[in-house]
């Protein structure tokens, strides 16, 4: 039989990449894969279940996807990730609305799964959460200039206010051979901007029996015909010389380097089990900052750890007013059952926490309205990703904007500019974080 299956991806990138494999492996199948749940067989929804708010989204999105079973344009349920392996037991006992579970080790059982639930089947596959797999075929939902390649499962790292290892199990690298093939079928698509993912990707390569490397296996894409390499989560303890030389040396690897430090008081640090002082995330900025003058940082804060009291938190606006950390997404503490954080003494009101977070989104958004100052009357590269009818002008992103989660820029031209072009567009003007411009003849 061949039947409609849906798929529905929250969360972050790593997610949607599995969501992108399970519809390859529906699609080879013989299955028809679409992204409209209404009218579907069975509807795959690969939830997050990282933070409460994940939490609230997905269940959000079960009961969205029940009503259109209720109203018979839909047949079945299938949740999968990382909420499904979470919190199985609660899901069987609360949402009823749910036909069947795939856990975060059983992604390439997706077809087994619609299979069963459509011949009446109980489908509840929970495989091992450590597995080492190399990863299938995928279909690509990103536009056809950009793409992700996920360079390994899983984290090691074990921070205490992180629930990320008992879901997705301990590091695994993919292999180099493994990602450069994928990476090539990428690039012969059309694929211009390769953003490399992982929960990690400074512990590349360490885990394989044939030792490899972040910086050896960028010198094997940059080989390839991307226009954009872009990295994203970079560990500051693990950024290493020779990693730091490769971007300085491969133009195609992006000066924009996503680097989560989280806080930078020491208590704090060592209360979150990181590995790193502030004197040496301050020093690394340095080195890359003297090594790349260009050089455009992204991290992750949070604020509202147990124990972060109003020295540490104003420790932490001093450090990003000195910093001037161009790029930055502030969290509020979420005590995440089963972590280490979670059992810890002087946890911080979650209303005093929530104000610490705007106080420092608010003075983010300062200096990042200072960084875009800087670029007014300068020539950037920038990728455009088709005309904004509402904007009334073309948009696209700088080196500096990441997909998703940074900026855009607005611009005029006098002939069409297909998306995924590169064109140099001069910057006149700042609004709301974003940046206005003129394509440059």
């Amino acid at each position: 039989m061949t039947y409609k299956v849906a798929f529905v991806s929250l969360g972050c990138a790593k997610n949607l990449v599995n969501t992108e494999q399970m519809m390859a492996l529906c699609r080879q199948a013989g299955h028809i894969v679409t992204g409209d749940p209404e009218g579907a067989d069975v509807a795959v929804l690969n939830t997050c279940g990282f933070i409460e708010s994940a939490k609230s989204e997905a269940i959000d999105n079960i009961l969205e996807l029940a009503q259109l079973k209720d109203q018979g344009k839909l047949k079945k349920l299938l949740v999968a990730g990382c909420l499904s392996q979470r919190y199985p037991d609660d899901i069987r006992a609360e949402l009823p609305e749910v036909d069947g579970m795939l856990g975060t080790g059983s992604y390439s059982d997706v077809v087994a799964a619609v299979e069963e639930l459509m011949e009446g089947e109980k489908a509840e596959h929970f495989g091992n959460i450590h597995r080492t797999y190399e990863d299938g075929e995928r279909i690509v939902t990103t536009p056809p200039y950009t793409a992700y390649l996920k360079i390994a499962e899983g984290c090691s790292n074990g921070c205490a206010f992180c629930i990320i290892p008992k879901l997705r199990g301990r590091y695994r690298s993919r292999t180099v051979a493994s990602l450069v093939a994928e990476a090539k079928k990428l690039a012969a698509s059309g694929v211009k901007e390769l953003i490399v993912i992982a929960q990690d990707i400074t512990r590349y390569g360490l885990d394989l029996e044939e030792k490899a490397t972040l910086a050896q296996l960028l010198k094997e894409l940059c080989r390839l015909d991307f226009h954009w390499i872009r990295l994203h989560y970079l560990y500051p303890e693990a950024v290493t010389d020779e990693l730091i030389q490769v971007i300085v040396s491969e133009p195609k690897i992006l000066h924009y380097l996503d680097i989560p430090i989280q806080h930078c008081n020491d208590n704090i640090l060592k209360a979150m089990r990181r590995r790193n002082t502030k004197a040496e995330i301050r020093a690394l900025f340095a080195k890359l900052r003297a090594a790349m003058p260009d050089v455009v940082i992204r991290t992750s804060l949070i604020c509202g750890l147990p124990g972060e009291g109003e020295e540490e938190f104003e420790e932490l606006c001093a450090f990003l007013r000195e910093e001037k950390i161009q790029r930055a997404g502030v969290f509020q503490f979420s005590p995440e059952e089963g972590t280490l954080a979670a059992a810890m003494e002087d946890q911080v009101d979650g209303e005093v926490a929530a104000r610490r977070v705007e106080l420092v989104v608010d003075l983010q958004s300062r200096i990042m309205d200072s960084y875009n100052e800087e670029r007014l009357g300068t020539v950037m590269e920038v990728l455009c990703e088709g005309f904004d009818s509402q904007a009334g002008c073309y948009a696209g992103r700088t080196y500096a904007d990441s997909v998703d989660i940074d900026g855009h820029v607005y611009f005029t031209a006098a002939g069409l500019v297909p998306a995924g072009e590169f064109v140099k567009v001069r910057i006149t003007g700042v609004s709301d974080g974003d940046l206005t411009g003129e394509i440059e003849d």
